[in-house]
């Protein structure tokens, strides 16, 4: 278990000093001689973990993917709403996070398969929404499909706004003002006065999440640091 927690920890340094010099120097520009000296590891604990700088670059991309196990909710769009004010609570503090969104719009990074991330999360939302419809708490006009793509497509802008102008420091009042603009065209009003949308949902429904992680033997994503 030691060895085990230590090669994790191995892991996360190395994505943590890639995502530093990807930020600072771009994709394109960055070496593997870079990381390595950045995270202060050796080659063969690189190469451990991963094959390539490609390689490494697709595990920081994976830290924006969404969190498995989130506490389950009752209402289904509760749900969907915990997940991007959980998103939104992460790219606040979490330097990895915000790195993998930073490269995941490196234009620079023609190699990768920068819209993984993209297409995960707008799957991900399409399986909460038609567990929504199939509980009834959307209206019929609702297409899955079409809602995640613009809530992930509206999500993606308003954290670029949040950090153009204030380093994302008030990023979860501004997915609860467009949660609170979009949900009333495809909830039903009785589910819609339930939902919690507050701004600090993110954080709570995280330090939840935290907690059941602890009781549980699977690894759970590591606490934002900040």
């Amino acid at each position: 278990m030691a060895q085990q927690d230590r090669a994790i920890r191995t892991r996360r340094t190395i994505l943590e000093a890639a995502a530093r010099v990807f930020g600072e120097r771009g994709y394109a520009s960055t070496t593997v001689e870079e990381i390595l000296n950045r995270a202060g590891v050796t080659r063969g604990a690189l190469y451990f973990h991963f094959s390539s700088k490609e390689e490494v670059a697709l595990g920081v991309l994976e830290a924006q993917r969404p969190v498995d196990r989130l506490p389950e909710r009752s209402s289904k769009l509760q749900k969907l709403v915990d997940h991007g004010m959980v998103m939104a609570y992460r790219l606040q503090h979490d330097p990895l996070v915000q790195a993998a969104v930073a490269l995941a719009l490196d234009q620079g990074a023609h190699d990768l398969d920068r819209d993984a991330a993209f297409r995960a999360w707008t799957e991900h939302m399409e399986r909460i929404l038609t567990e929504a419809r199939a509980q009834g708490e959307l209206l019929p006009h609702v297409d899955v499909a079409e809602t995640a793509e613009f809530l992930n497509g509206a999500f993606a802008g308003v954290q670029a706004m949040s950090q153009a102008n204030c380093n994302r420091a008030d990023l979860g009042r501004r997915v609860s003002v467009l949660l609170r603009h979009v949900l009333p065209s495809i909830s039903t009003p009785a589910l819609l006065a339930a939902l919690d949308l507050s701004p600090d949902r993110g954080e709570r429904v995280f330090e939840e999440y935290r907690a059941e992680s602890d009781r549980s033997p699977e690894p759970a994503v590591p606490a934002p640091r900040g």
